[in-house]
């Protein structure tokens, strides 16, 4: 009789430590199953946020492209027309507080090129040519043509792919959109891991950051992800060579996704539980599977990230636990956590014909 030796008391504590466990995820549950249900109501929230927020040029950006993504021409429009108001006269957008910012920029301009589709005004046309050739300036990339990311130092960061190569092969330019993804992979990727490390110094010839950063892995799946749908029918051998890439990314990501659906922010390390790269990943997926090149194999884990970014988000509309904007060295919140969820939440309309 195992249970007689048991206190009544901790029997009773124990009890009740169930009862409020089993109560938190039941009102847990209720309130994603809220949030879902009244969809609509909640991206406008996520979205007015993200409109609030202050932005540097990156930011403007990857709002830019979730605006993109939506189909929302009135407010994409008007972001973009800031854009351009604050573009350099070397051809760098969005630039408000710093100016040694080389790649970034460049994140804005796929949402200017569709502000021209949606207007016809030409300075839009205007403008992105002039971010298109600011690039072509041999002071703005490596030895090899790798695109840098600022003027500080000879740096190629994972985060510079979302910012150029997909607006590289919007301008036609495939062949250096495809250089910058094969920068990327010389550069920061561990073909062991099947992960992007952060940041290499070009000069130096050393990793200056070597972690797995999540939010550096997430731009680049997201980057490579818009231009394999970007690439024309003739480039289908390059076509197929990146979507190798992005699933070799996306499996490597995945073998590191927790219980719960998210992923550390340091991918390989336990620091903090980080949204913004399931998002990132979902999104990727998403779209990999409406655009045919990715099958369903990677729905299940793409649905669980989904749900555990609703769980994240507060009654402001923010979504909590990104990697935090400014220093994004702690949890907190961000323009392309934002941005990635109204991604994220386009392309599984997309998939699911909604």
């Amino acid at each position: 009789m195992l249970f007689k030796f048991i206190n009544p008391m901790k029997i009773t504590i124990l009890t009740n430590r169930l009862l409020i466990s089993f109560g938190l995820i039941a009102i847990l549950s209720s309130q994603l199953s809220a949030k879902l249900s009244n969809r609509k109501e909640t991206l406008e929230k996520v979205k007015l946020a993200m409109l609030c927020m202050q932005r540097g040029s990156w930011e403007q950006g990857v709002a830019l492209q979730a605006l993109v993504e939506m189909g929302d021409t009135i407010n994409l429009v008007n972001m973009a027309h800031e854009a351009v108001l604050r573009q350099k006269e070397d051809g760098r957008f969005s630039l408000v507080a710093s100016d040694y910012n080389i790649a970034d920029p460049g994140s804005n301009s796929p949402g200017v090129l569709m502000a021209y589709k949606v207007t016809g005004d030409e300075k839009y046309k205007t403008a992105a040519q002039k971010q298109y050739e600011y690039y072509n300036n041999p002071k703005t990339r490596t030895s090899k043509g790798y695109i840098l990311h600022n003027t500080k130092s000879i740096q190629v960061w994972s985060d510079n792919l979302f910012m150029v190569a997909p607006f590289l092969a919007m301008m036609g330019d495939y062949d250096d959109a495809i250089r910058q993804i094969e920068g990327m992979r010389e550069c920061l990727w561990d073909n062991n891991l099947k992960l992007v490390r952060h940041i290499w110094n070009d000069s130096l010839k050393i990793y200056e950051d070597s972690s797995y950063w999540g939010g550096g892995n997430g731009w680049c799946a997201a980057s490579m992800t818009m231009v394999v749908n970007i690439l024309p029918k003739e480039r289908e051998a390059d076509r197929k060579k990146i979507i190798g890439y992005v699933k070799e990314l996306i499996d490597g990501c995945l073998k590191y996704q927790l219980s719960n659906g998210l992923f550390y922010d340091k991918i390989t390390e336990p620091n903090f539980e980080e949204t913004n790269l399931g998002q990132m990943l979902a999104f990727s997926i998403y779209t990999g599977m409406a655009s045919g090149w990715l099958d369903n194999s990677y729905k299940k884990a793409a649905d669980k990230m989904r749900s555990a970014a609703y769980t994240k988000i507060d009654k402001y509309g923010m979504i909590q636990g990104a990697s935090s904007s400014p220093r994004f060295d702690r949890p907190g919140t961000s323009t392309e956590c934002q941005a990635f969820f109204l991604m994220m939440e386009s392309a599984y309309q997309k998939l699911n014909n909604e």
